[in-house]
């Protein structure tokens, strides 16, 4: 691996590295889902959700596609899921 692989993969993994931005993850994972649908996950407004969304876009973990007025984001890369279940293996050892 060199610099250039390692600076993309911290990037990614900065992109996972916020509480909400975890169960938006998580939710995606099970369906296309529009911001209002996400707003849901956690007690923050509209446009909070929407920066996250932006953060995880940029990180290449989710695509969008629009439907009238709503944008409906899903997983682009769900291997992610894999990322996500290795920090649960993570936390069970000793």
């Amino acid at each position: 691996m060199n610099q250039k692989q390692a600076k993309v993969r911290s990037d990614i993994l900065k992109a996972l590295a916020h509480p909400v931005r975890v169960l938006i993850v998580e939710s995606l994972s099970k369906k296309y889902r529009c911001v209002c649908e996400l707003n849901a996950l956690a007690d923050i407004d509209q446009s909070n959700i929407s920066r996250h969304l932006a953060i995880l876009k940029r990180a290449g973990i989710v695509a969008d596609r629009r439907e009238g007025m709503k944008v409906f984001y899903h997983l682009r890369t769900p291997c992610i899921l894999n990322a996500l279940k290795c920090a649960i293996e993570v936390m069970k050892m000793p």
